[in-house]
């Protein structure tokens, strides 16, 4: 017995031997696995916490069994782990959850608990087992991951462009938040959806291809495309695909980029449309044309829409013109002649406001329930009307368009930003065209008034002497318009006396000065052209010198102005004639002085040579006031005679002064008759001026004799006259004759002036016409006013030496001026 229990005894050490050294060996297993291995008993404590979890903690055993395992948990997750660890409890099921846990330096780190129960032959838990693996870096790693995927979201979402992500084999993986938006769905959504089914079923064929064919080959593709979105209308797109290739050359990814180039392409169509436009006005299209035209741009840019167009006449009062090519002929022809106001319809209210007219719906609108467009556009099935005014650069309403939709429709934005430029395009072009064909109107009306009025026009350069002319100038010249022209040419029709004058003209050429000329042509069959050149230098883009001209043909006004001059001289002469009857008592009375004194001297001559012895000496004295007084009748008739013969003008220096004393002489007998007290007052400062002496002294008589007709009637005052000749400004020299008549009202002032006007019941009233116009030929001025008194003043200044006169010192010049003048003056009564 003692051996047998010496013997179990010994079988009992041993096996506790084997299995101590067991779990030694199972230890030193656990504390070398790469986590943290605890185990509990059933009810969740702690019995076992292997060596690498105590070093990590930096807690015992007995720390651990007494503050227990939480105190190693980080705060924030502690709830959340207890919570899981009960339910596991109840639920005896393995589970794994994710924790921090705290470092024996008291960094928390991350990690995750694997727990499994362990059950005996009943299933019944008899501990848990757990290991706890650090997964900090991982979670470190998944973070920058999920960093770096935030941020290429951020940016591809940041991207003004829709992008997708696809697959080696072109399945979706990725698509950003403006592809989203614009489509109206979700990535799982769009994930389901057929490849290209929101392009648009014109561009899909080209679409699909372009993709497949990228797909086969590995090489990006690029297209243009319309793709639908979630408003269901379709806009234009640059699409690019980009294949995303690993270091073997492998395409891991495609990258789908499609930019909104909508805005760009409607741009574009309206510039070329644009163009057109002005093409067809350039290339002269009737406007109804060129309207259609629009309207076509207008449909083509706006889907679903119809359009039409309408003018307002130049005078703003009715609708002209009218165009619109998607509808019937009746329905738009029925907006001509309609009255520009608020009951005509939508654009003629538009035109008359300027103003946007919008109908959203027709058929509540009852405006213009009685207005014969109303029921025609219900017919037509128009719902919707927007109508615009056209303006042009001047904002003045050219006419106004108006889009028609079958549905009722308020614009949105787009179709604001749309109608905008569509009116731009609308108000260039139509200017466009009204103004060329104001143009051409103007430019048939300006060859028709040159050709009626015998002017043409020519330009040449100074450079090369290249000389262009127009037809009407070949006309002039009878030359060949097929020839071209040159100098030689032209000189073979100057008249040879005017060829040292327009060689002269040429000369004035080299300066680059402005100049105007006359000259004669010598036609072949000897007869004479007279032609006015007025030319105005001027520079090419180039800075060289250039003359554009014009050219008149005045032969047939020279010979009027020749045949009228005579007969105006004529009418001048006899207006200086029935001057002479007013004088014939002065006149005979300062003949009859000079005469009376010759007899009387010849008597008393006679007398004192019959003496005895001859009174000799009183004789000769007597002789010589004969012949004083026989000069001074000589010098009256040489007077008498200069005034009234007919007699080519003559210019020369004269005393004005002179010549007034002298006029006076000859009428002072019969103002004397007449009992008018004549005044002089002749400015010593007077200079002389230059000019027709006869001229001037038939002015100053019709002034005298004017000024005593006027105080005829005159018996409760004295009939004083005035004559008064002073230096004026602008170095003037002015003559003035004022009477106390019966005056004029100030507003005829101007009408005493006029050819035959007259307030005398026996004048002719050509007078102070004939007057005015001898004076502005001597660039001087007659004027007439009204006193502060009773009677009137009469005046004219010339200058003392005028610059430029034409004809100086050519006989009959001024005088032929006078006479155009006058002529001039009777033409417009």
């Amino acid at each position: 017995m003692d051996v047998g229990l010496s013997t179990r005894a010994s079988w009992v050490r041993s096996d506790h031997d084997e299995r101590t050294g067991m779990e030694n060996e199972l230890s030193r297993v656990v504390d070398t696995l790469p986590g943290l291995v605890w185990t509990a008993l059933p009810d969740g404590r702690i019995d076992f916490l292997n060596q690498r979890w105590c070093e990590y903690t930096g807690l015992s055993v007995d720390e651990v069994k007494k503050l227990g395992w939480q105190a190693a948990i980080h705060p924030d997750d502690l709830p959340h782990l207890v919570e899981r660890w009960r339910c596991m409890l109840v639920s005896r099921e393995q589970h794994e959850m994710e924790a921090r846990l705290r470092r024996f330096d008291g960094e928390y780190r991350w990690f995750v608990f694997r727990v499994c129960p362990l059950a005996d032959a009943s299933g019944q838990v008899v501990k848990w087992c757990g290991i706890n693996t650090d997964i900090e870096d991982r979670r470190r790693a998944e973070e920058a991951v999920r960093v770096h995927e935030r941020r290429f979201q951020i940016i591809v979402d940041g991207l003004p462009m829709n992008a997708t992500l696809r697959s080696p084999n072109g399945e979706l993986e990725y698509a950003n938040r403006h592809i989203l938006e614009y489509l109206g769905t979700t990535l799982d959504e769009i994930k389901d959806w057929t490849p290209h089914n929101t392009v648009h079923p014109d561009d899909r064929p080209a679409t699909l291809a372009a993709w497949k064919e990228a797909l086969e080959t590995g090489r990006p593709y690029e297209i243009e495309c319309r793709r639908r979105g979630v408003d269901q209308i379709y806009r234009w797109f640059h699409m690019r695909g980009f294949p995303l290739r690993d270091t073997d050359g492998l395409i891991v990814n495609w990258y789908i980029l499609a930019s909104d180039i909508d805005d760009r392409k409607r741009a574009e169509a309206l510039l070329a449309g644009e163009k057109r436009l002005l093409e067809m006005v350039a290339g002269g299209h009737s406007i109804s044309g060129i309207l259609e035209a629009l309207c076509q741009l207008v449909e083509s840019t706006v889907n679903g829409c119809r359009c039409s167009v309408v003018l307002v006449d130049p005078s703003g009062t009715y609708l002209e013109h009218s165009a619109a090519p998607s509808l019937p002929a009746s329905f738009i022809t029925s907006f001509d002649g309609l009255p520009v106001n608020v009951d005509s319809g939508p654009c003629a209210l538009a035109a008359y406001l300027n103003e946007q007219v919008i109908t959203a719906d027709l058929r509540s609108e009852t405006r213009w329930a009685v207005c014969a467009w109303y029921p025609m556009a219900l017919a037509q099935g128009l719902r919707a009307c927007w109508s615009m005014p056209i303006a042009s650069t001047t904002s003045k309403v050219l006419g106004a368009f108006a889009i028609y939709y079958d549905e009722p429709k308020t614009p949105t934005p787009l179709h604001q930003s749309l109608i905008e430029q569509f009116l731009h395009i609308a108000g260039i072009v139509i200017e466009r065209a009204q103004s060329d064909a104001a143009l051409k109107r103007s430019e048939a009306f300006l060859a028709e008034t040159r050709r009626l009025s015998s002017t043409g026009g020519f330009s040449k350069r100074g450079a090369t002497g290249e000389i262009t002319w127009s037809e009407e100038v070949y006309r002039m010249f009878e030359f060949d318009p097929a020839v071209p022209v040159t100098l030689g040419q032209i000189l073979t029709r100057v008249h040879p006396e005017d060829i040292p004058s327009f060689d002269e003209m040429l000369n004035r050429q080299h300066s680059g000065s402005d100049y105007e000329h006359e000259y004669r042509l010598l036609m072949p069959d000897q007869s004479a052209k007279y032609l006015h050149v007025v030319a105005h230098a001027t520079r090419d883009p180039d800075g060289q010198l250039e003359y554009i001209a014009a050219v008149q043909d005045v032969t047939q006004r020279r010979l009027s102005e020749e045949a009228l001059g005579k007969a105006r001289s004529e009418l001048a002469r006899v207006a200086r004639v029935t001057s002479l009857g007013a004088l014939t008592a002065s006149i005979a009375h300062e003949v009859n002085q000079p005469l009376s004194g010759i007899i009387t001297n010849a008597s008393t001559c006679l007398r004192m040579l019959a003496a005895d012895p001859p009174n000799v000496a009183g004789a000769r004295e007597t002789a010589r006031r004969t012949i004083r007084d026989g000069n001074r009748a000589s010098e009256v008739v040489t007077r008498l005679r200069t005034l009234f013969t007919k007699k080519d003008a003559t210019i020369e220096p004269l005393d004005l002064n002179e010549a007034t004393r002298e006029v006076i002489t000859l009428s002072l007998s019969e103002l004397q008759r007449s009992r008018v007290m004549l005044r002089t007052e002749l400015g010593d400062d007077v200079p002389l001026v230059t000019g027709d002496r006869v001229q001037l002294q038939q002015v100053i008589l019709n002034l005298l004799l004017n000024a005593a007709d006027a105080m005829s009637g005159l018996d409760d005052r004295p009939r004083q006259l005035v004559v008064r000749t002073e230096l004026d400004e602008d170095d003037r020299v002015r003559l003035t004759v004022q009477d106390v008549g019966m005056g004029f009202e100030p507003n005829v002032a101007e009408r005493l002036f006029d050819a035959f006007y007259t307030t005398k019941s026996g004048g002719m009233g050509i007078g102070l016409s004939i007057s005015r116009s001898i004076i502005e030929s001597h660039h001087g001025r007659l004027w007439a006013a009204p006193n502060d008194g009773p009677g009137a003043t009469f005046s004219f200044s010339i200058p003392r030496r005028p610059e430029g006169v034409a004809g100086a010192g050519s006989p009959g010049a001024i005088w032929t001026s006078a006479v155009t003048d006058a002529q001039h003056v009777m033409r417009t009564r």
